[in-house]
């Protein structure tokens, strides 16, 4: 068929980094916005760190309020291929959501090798359903790369989230996300993340069903890696034959590294189809 290459080197296909210029300069840069904003919010009271939603090393999440009484939650999960990072280097972009008037939540979950993904799904599970339970209104979510891969998680019908949080979940965005899993079993980060075939395809959004009702958005940057853009369509193609309300967005000239600096500024693109007006 034309247009479609076979994929020969499937590290190279998730490589990143290597097609970003100074993409190693993107890690640093995260953390140190991400410091100065916890900074600058909890000097006004605005931001609540580390609170527990299990009794993991890692399961906490950031809570960061707006001025005012929130219109509800967002919850913002991080990606690092399930197996680097934590919510410390993201809190920078909440500030989009905030200056809404939406709370927004960050948590942390145990990474790879030390957990399995099915397992980081149901403590991701268990952290919306905390944040839900101390937070009053509707939610959404939205994560990154791994991120959306979670979230998506999340959507599907297998009920991950009690009934009357799942009725709460308004809209998932999910920004460069990783929806059939099969393929990384054909990388060297395979080693770290110990996926089989099973596991694979159990974890996989794209083969599994929406739950009734999901509204997600399908989110990247339209100068990503080939395989991020594919993986992207396909969740958006596929939950809609399956009759959720979805929606494919790339976007213009960002990359897998910037394409979630937008969720910063309240008047992006990517914040008003998290939110709307």
């Amino acid at each position: 068929m034309s247009g479609l290459q076979a994929i020969a080197d499937w590290d190279d296909a998730y490589s990143n980094g290597a097609y970003i210029p100074g993409g190693d300069a993107y890690p640093a840069r995260w953390a140190e916005l991400a410091a100065a904003f916890r900074a600058e919010l909890s000097a006004v009271g605005r931001a609540e760190l580390d609170l527990s939603y299990g009794e993991g090393a890692r399961e906490r999440y950031d809570l960061f309020r707006p001025d005012g009484a929130a219109k509800g939650t967002v919850v913002f999960v991080h990606g690092g291929y399930w197996m680097a990072f934590d919510k410390g280097r993201w809190s920078h972009l909440a500030a989009g959501a905030l200056a809404r008037g939406w709370a927004v939540a960050m948590p942390s979950y145990t990474l790879c090798p030390e957990s399995r993904i099915a397992g980081i799904t149901r403590q991701v599970a268990r952290a919306v359903e905390a944040i839900a339970q101390a937070q009053p209104g509707p939610l959404r979510l939205t994560g990154h790369s791994a991120g959306g891969h979670l979230v998506s998680r999340l959507a599907c019908a297998d009920a991950l989230l009690p009934p009357e949080v799942q009725g709460r979940v308004e809209h998932v965005v999910s920004i460069s996300g990783l929806h059939d899993l099969r393929p990384l079993l054909n990388t060297r980060m395979n080693a770290t993340l110990n996926l089989d075939e099973a596991e694979a395809a159990a974890e996989s959004p794209a083969l599994l069903r929406p739950r009734p009702g999901t509204r997600i958005t399908c989110w990247a940057g339209a100068a990503e890696r080939p395989e991020f853009v594919r993986q992207t369509e396909l969740l958006a193609n596929i939950w809609h034959g399956l009759g959720a309300a979805t929606e494919l967005r790339l976007a213009g000239g960002r990359h897998h590294f910037d394409v979630i600096d937008d969720l910063a500024d309240p008047d992006s693109e990517l914040v008003e189809a998290l939110l709307g007006r």
